[in-house]
């Protein structure tokens, strides 16, 4: 791949901030790599680990002459980095996000940021349950999936630029529509979490009164509850508080079909259940014939790369 931005300024280095350095780097895709944090800590890790060319103490410093700033922090302080970056962005600078929740996000950060930049939302649909910059890898966002959400008014040069490095690192990339987005993701992510956290919490309120059980026999589907449910709870928390309301409506859902679900267990309803599971097979195939994932059960013990 040839180069396609001369400076990324990465805010936040976390997972997928750290993991674009490492995919950015491998592809020569940036002529640098210049990332801050608000922790020092993690700045010191940065600067340890090297996948940045620069880390720099503020975030002010860490966006000048940038072509690309990547905002990588918690949704819910984005709107607030916006506002600390924005009167130092070079004109003609692309602003992106890689939040999970985007008309939050959008209406947090654009009125923050000045006229001569162009800030095209993203999020990237990809992820481990371990987080901070020792957690990054280069080849996280391999065949998976970036959704980028330009405004209608965005430069098809710069939305094509961004594509291009996201397909550079290897993401397959579509676009969409902010509420649309948000709803998808309350299914396809958001509940789901909410719904694994909330599995775990139960098992640990009975681990109390079974001793170690839990623990010791936990099966492959709890298992995969628990890995979900490891996942940044700073990061989770924003999801949820940014995202309330597709997430509310996708939990209703949810509580529905499980009311009907139980009502066919206490009435002995085999064939509803029988039904029921066959039809939600079928989107485990289709997850797999998506390349989304392969058909190989790996217990949480396949390597993260």
């Amino acid at each position: 791949m040839s180069r396609i931005y001369d400076r990324v300024a990465l805010i936040g280095l976390g997972l997928i901030a750290s993991s674009m350095a490492h995919a950015m780097r491998a592809g020569g895709l940036a002529g640098e790599i210049v990332g801050t944090a608000r922790s020092a800590e993690t700045r010191a890790v940065a600067r340890e680990l090297g996948f940045c060319d620069r880390v720099t103490e503020t975030a002010a410093e860490a966006v000048r002459d940038a072509d690309l700033v990547v905002l990588a922090t918690p949704v819910g302080v984005m709107g607030a980095v916006a506002a600390e970056i924005a009167p130092h962005l070079k004109p003609g600078a692309v602003v992106t996000d890689v939040g999970s929740v985007k008309r939050a996000v959008i209406d947090a950060v654009g009125p923050e940021l000045p006229d001569t930049v162009t800030f095209i939302p993203g999020h990237p649909l990809a992820g481990t349950e371990h987080s901070g910059p020792r957690s990054g890898f280069a080849t996280l966002f391999r065949k998976r999936w970036t959704i980028l959400l330009p405004p209608d008014d965005a430069d098809e040069t710069d939305v094509a630029r961004l594509r291009a490095l996201w397909e550079g690192m290897g993401a397959y990339v579509d676009y969409m529509a902010p509420d649309h987005h948000d709803l998808v993701l309350a299914v396809t992510s958001h509940a789901p979490h909410l719904i694994a956290y909330t599995m775990v919490g139960v098992a640990d309120d009975l681990r109390r009164v079974t001793d170690s059980e839990v623990i010791k026999y936990s099966a492959a589907g709890f298992r995969d509850f628990t890995r979900i449910a490891a996942s940044d709870p700073t990061m989770w928390r924003d999801v949820f508080l940014s995202n309330r309301e597709a997430t509310l409506e996708i939990l209703g859902r949810f509580t529905e079909e499980l009311f009907a679900l139980q009502r066919a267990i206490r009435t002995g309803d085999g064939d509803h259940l029988h039904a029921y599971f066959t039809r939600t097979r079928a989107i485990r195939r289709g997850i797999i014939e998506a390349g989304q994932d392969t058909e190989a059960p790996d217990f949480g013990r396949g390597s993260a790369s």
